[in-house]
């Protein structure tokens, strides 16, 4: 075990504040780190990070060792697959030692892009970053003709995004200029642009404006104003072209709106009428609304309705609701559809045609996948009228590919396989599904993957990743940075709890408001379940979660902190209390929906019983690396910053606390590719530090 009681860890003086309500006190004595622009918070802040970088100078050689061979596992110069849009194919490439992508096209025919065409670069990241220390691309839109690119960028990290046009055929920018945009979407007439704006106080997207090109902002129409801070909106067309979609959406319910986009300053009309708890998303084709709804299940039916009579009264089924059956999206084209579902907590992508056997019944053709853990959803389809269909597949130990399904044989292409440099070599790898025992009986599945040949029962490092929030599905999926671990002797597991949605929506509803702690008790039976059946060494347990996973490092951490070695957790969700007691704070009230209302006392009582900080008290920890960014729009730097103080103030061993701010950027961390593996190293150093791994080998220890 290691210790540090030789170095002074930094002291965040306490100022008392409290808050009561519901009959409790609740103390904070680090309420001033909210202050960012105080100085003394800065330098607080820049003191921890020199505290984790003296710690973890012993790991110096080892993280420029760990970096070196990501580097080495990553084909430094690429190029994605084209796809087609317009008259054009579009592709991304990059290039070695450029941290950002360049975005480009080229003329072709149909069916493939000219080989000897001109390239035409139209965004190139790295001159954006020129003298940014963060730079990311909120979305990117060309109009119908070709000629125009709308894109938004953030150069802060804050998830505020600014909106240019640049003229693709001249490459000058136009005087378009929007801040704080969030969907951007072109009209059918190539000169108006339609965009959601961001309130700057709730972070949310709650305006939607008409803009046409060169006339004066000030001059924009606002077309819709939501009012209601449950919900953002956003925008986008429909496959076919023919329409514009508004959506207004909270994390549990949905309204749209929808315009030909042939007629901007037509009419908008609303499709059905918000009711809470039921959300809908429609596609367009041959004048009818294909909507994908929960409306009579949780897990959603497809429905239809004529543009001309939208109303709830005139949906048609076509595919029924099904209990054992998630339809997590439907792709709509000319001649067909793609139901993309998750059955037992697997992705299938089923091909069902408009016409022919399999129409009426919707059963259609099933994509079939050769792996019993993989990943596998649609790619980028921008053509409509087409019989092709492109999906991206992947697993734990196959790397990221891009497949095109041709409808009329049912067969399937490779198109590319990401090329994984560096002497991989897939056949050494294992990866496996099985299920943990919760406390209350329910199966947890759960994703491994592990070297085949460093395997050795009960004394393996093992790594547990959870997430589980938010009805959103931990991705499975290859990861070539891994490797570094695997090839250490890691047996990596990924659980999937409820709370997420792995097993379709009632698995999130199993795991939020008043059912929020099954996603720590199952998180942490998996870790026994894992333990007790050989996958690891129990002294050498390290876990990882970040955001809503930060949350459930921080309450497992509470509940069983015997059971953990070493604590990885990125930006966490660790104040519950005093962010959701704060409606003025970004993502607070639409966040009611997942967490509960605190004003409501049993809500209150519940969210107290497992809030992170909140329950943090005089006893061992596991050791820590708490990671946060400056300029967090999602979960505000002083979270994981007040954390931190309060924890040194409280523990009761001398097991590693650390908490490193990145300065420059937001939620995601580094924007650039390189910089951002200097910080999976730093993460990987301090896991092989904390399990005592210390070499290629399996540690014999």
């Amino acid at each position: 075990m290691t210790t540090h009681t030789e170095l002074a860890p930094p002291v965040a003086a306490p100022s008392r504040t409290e808050t009561t309500l519901h009959g409790h006190t609740l103390v904070d004595d680090y309420a001033w780190l909210r202050e960012r622009e105080n100085p003394e918070v800065i330098s607080y802040l820049e003191a921890e990070n020199a505290y984790c970088d003296a710690v973890l100078e012993p790991t110096d050689e080892l993280q420029k060792t760990l970096y070196a061979e990501m580097v080495s596992h990553i084909k430094e110069t690429d190029v994605s697959v084209p796809f087609r849009e317009g008259e054009y194919w579009y592709y991304s490439r990059t290039e070695e030692g450029a941290q950002y992508p360049i975005y480009c096209r080229k003329t072709g025919t149909p069916d493939a892009p000219d080989v000897d065409a001109l390239e035409h670069v139209i965004l190139d990241v790295n001159e954006l970053s020129r003298d940014e220390a963060f730079m990311a691309i909120g979305g990117t839109t060309v109009s119908d003709d070709g000629n125009l690119l709308a894109y938004s960028v953030d150069n802060k990290g804050f998830r505020q995004y600014t909106l240019q046009v640049k003229d693709l055929r001249t490459g000058e920018l136009l005087s378009e200029r929007v801040e704080r945009v969030g969907s951007i979407v072109w009209a059918a007439d190539n000169r108006t642009l339609f965009y959601t704006i961001e309130d700057e106080e709730q972070k949310r997207q709650f305006q939607f404006y008409r803009h046409t090109l060169d006339a004066p902002h000030s001059e924009d129409a606002l077309i819709y104003e939501e009012a209601d801070e449950r919900f953002n909106i956003g925008a986008g067309r429909t496959r076919d072209r023919q329409y514009i979609i508004l959506e207004s959406s909270s994390h549990t319910t949905t309204e749209e709106q929808f315009l030909p986009a042939a007629e901007p300053a037509g009419t908008w009309r609303l499709m059905a009428p918000r009711q809470d708890d039921i959300e809908y998303y429609a596609e367009h084709r041959g004048g009818l609304l294909y909507i994908r709804t929960n409306d009579t299940g949780r897990n959603f039916r497809l429905v239809t309705a004529p543009v001309e009579t939208p109303e709830r009264s005139n949906w048609t089924e076509r595919l029924p609701h099904r209990p054992e059956v998630m339809l997590e999206e439907v792709d709509l084209f000319n001649t067909f559809y793609v139901a993309c579902e998750r059955i037992g907590g697997l992705q299938h992508l089923r091909v069902v045609p408009f016409h022919g056997p399999g129409a009426e019944t919707g059963s259609g053709s099933e994509i079939i996948f050769p792996e019993p853990v993989y990943s596998a959803h649609p790619h980028i389809n921008r053509v409509f009228d087409t019989d092709k269909f492109r999906y991206s597949y992947q697993s734990m130990v196959t790397p990221g590919s891009v497949y095109e399904y041709d409808v009329t044989t049912g067969e399937s292409t490779l198109l590319k396989q990401l090329e994984v440099p560096g002497g991989f070599d897939r056949t050494l790898y294992g990866a496996e599904r099985l299920f943990a025992k919760a406390t209350d009986g329910v199966e947890i599945p759960v994703s491994l993957v592990y070297r085949k040949d460093r395997r050795a029962s009960g004394r393996n490092p093992l790594y547990v990743y959870g997430y589980g929030s938010y009805g959103y599905p931990l991705p499975i999926g290859f990861n070539s940075n891994r490797l570094s671990l695997l090839d250490r002797g890691f047996v990596l597991a990924y659980a999937h709890v409820r709370g997420g949605g792995d097993l379709g929506k009632p698995w999130h509803d199993a795991g939020r408001l008043m059912k929020k702690r099954n996603t720590f008790t199952d998180f942490i039976a998996v870790t026994e379940h894992l333990l007790a059946q050989g996958y690891g060494d129990g002294k050498r347990v390290a876990i990882e979660g970040g955001s809503a996973g930060g949350l459930l490092m921080g309450a497992v951490a509470n509940m069983r902190p015997d059971l953990f070695r070493a604590v990885l957790s990125h930006v966490p969700f660790v104040d519950l209390m005093n962010t959701m007691l704060d409606s003025s704070l970004p993502l607070t009230v639409p966040e009611y929906e997942e967490w509960g209302d605190p004003q409501r006392h049993e809500a209150f009582e519940y969210m107290l019983s497992y809030s992170p900080y909140d329950n943090l008290e005089a006893k061992a920890y596991p050791a820590m690396l708490v990671k946060t960014s400056l300029y967090d729009s999602q979960v505000m730097y002083w979270e994981p910053a007040k954390y931190v103080a309060k924890l040194r103030t409280l523990k009761t061993n001398g097991n590693s606390l650390l908490l490193h701010t990145n300065m420059t950027a937001g939620h995601g961390g580094a924007s650039g590719r390189y910089d951002y593996l200097k910080e999976v190293a730093m993460d990987y150093a301090f896991l092989m530090r904390e399990l005592s791994v210390e070499g290629p080998e399996l540690n014999s220890d």
